[in-house]
């Protein structure tokens, strides 16, 4: 709230027109303002056919990139920031669009809106005013967090999106972003959202530099030290990741706990108690069965301005597969609470065959903690690819059964260490809110 309270003092007047056409809300553009003036700022066909065109032309803008980020001048938060419309009060022709099921919005949506507007936020900050078309390819490299302070998003009252570029390394930029939804007359919170997007040349191939942030206040020199911070973590948390380190004290005993809890201690014709003899305890579900798969074939329609998969879709595809295996899970409604740590790893090629997986990895009361594991399939080569991980936290309207790792042999089985990788972003994320 603190943070919200911040970008919201910064003057109003900072809100840009990205087009020329006129809007419900004069001065403020809507969310197909923003993809358009995407395609514009990049020279992004839209005609498929020609997009191995487009992308060649891109080429002679190697040219305009800066040799050190000495050269590129300074900018300042406000000079970033935006004010976006999504008119879903005034304008009920577009309500559908958003509408899910439960009268309430997509949230799967949403993240599309975020992933456009915070690519748009980053081209804002680093806009050159005599080049009509910008050398750098900037696309997103992480969502760091998206904290809901709301749970349920009306789907017949006016959103506003706003958000700046709040730290700045030497190719990459984060951008914080808050949404509001109007009542009464207001608009109330709903959630805040932190990205990091990495600028690269015109052909995506290799890292390019981007503008330098210059804070002006205290309260800026803090959003920009927070951002500092945000990096320390993300480096913190990768270092002791269970793919590079093992796991605590804390945690072996957490498995180990697990596992005597569910032996199935009886002695049938006087045998010795097997490590294979497993019971599940009351109330509990097997990991193993806790579990979703969706498969998507990518077309032209879901490209992106460099003729890549929208990241938007796959986090949208992603959350619908991780809300259904919570909704599976919990047999009742789940709401989104957190979105955290997704990584892209890969880009997603037009064509290609994504496979989702979404697994409860950890359980707490009413809380879900879902992660879905994305990949590409190569049916000519048949290789698999891991794109992304995607981390969802869900609060069910019912309290859900614990969710057990289920161990075959080994001392640390896949299944544990994904329950305790769930358990840790779920404390992480309990922390923060």
């Amino acid at each position: 709230a603190y943070r919200l309270c911040i970008m919201r003092q910064l003057p109003s007047v900072l809100a840009r027109t990205l087009t020329s056409g006129t809007c419900t809300f004069p001065g403020l553009p809507d969310m197909s303002e923003v993809r358009s003036r995407l395609r514009d700022i990049v020279g992004a066909s839209t005609n498929w056919r020609d997009h191995v065109q487009a992308m060649q032309e891109r080429k002679g803008l190697h040219t305009l990139l800066a040799k050190r980020q000495e050269d590129l001048p300074p900018r300042r938060m406000k000079d970033s920031y935006l004010e976006v419309i999504l008119p879903l009060g005034s304008q009920p022709e577009i309500r559908e669009k958003y509408l899910n099921v439960h009268n309430s919005v997509r949230f799967g949506r949403i993240l599309e809106d975020l992933d456009s507007l915070g690519v748009l936020i980053c081209y804002t900050h680093t806009k050159q005013e005599m080049q009509q078309r910008s050398p750098l390819s900037i696309v997103t490299a992480l969502v760091d967090k998206i904290y809901l302070c709301q749970k349920i998003i009306h789907p017949d009252c006016d959103i506003k999106f706003t958000g700046n570029v709040s730290w700045v390394g030497k190719t990459s930029m984060e951008v914080k972003m808050h949404m509001l939804q109007l009542h009464d007359g207001d608009y109330h919170p709903v959630l805040d959202a932190t990205f990091v997007m990495v600028a690269r040349d015109p052909e995506n191939k290799r890292p390019a530099f981007v503008n330098p942030l210059i804070p002006e206040s205290p309260e800026e020199e803090e959003i920009f030290k927070q951002g500092e911070l945000n990096k320390l973590k993300r480096v913190e948390f990768s270092t002791a990741s269970l793919l590079k380190m093992a796991p605590t004290a804390e945690e072996r005993n957490i498995v180990h706990d697990i596992f005597l809890n569910t032996l199935d201690t009886r002695q049938e014709g006087g045998g010795t108690v097997s490590f294979r003899s497993r019971k599940l305890p009351p109330n509990s579900v097997w990991m193993e069965d806790a579990k979703l798969k969706s498969l998507e074939i990518c077309h032209p329609e879901e490209r992106n301005i460099f003729n890549r998969i929208f990241g938007g879709f796959l986090m949208r595809k992603a959350y619908e597969l991780g809300w259904a295996t919570a909704c599976s899970y919990g047999g009742s409604r789940p709401f989104i609470v957190s979105v955290d740590d997704i990584m892209f790893q890969k880009p997603v090629e037009v064509g290609s065959l994504l496979l989702l997986s979404g697994q409860v990895c950890y359980t707490e009361k009413n809380y879900i903690q879902i992660r879905v594991h994305s990949e590409v399939y190569n049916a000519n080569t048949r290789e698999h690819h891991t794109t992304n991980i995607f981390h969802f936290t869900f609060i069910s309207e019912n309290e859900v059964p614990q969710v057990v790792p289920k161990t075959y042999g080994g001392k640390y089985p896949i299944n544990s260490m994904l329950y305790l990788d769930g358990k840790r972003h779920f404390t992480a994320v309990m922390k923060e809110i």
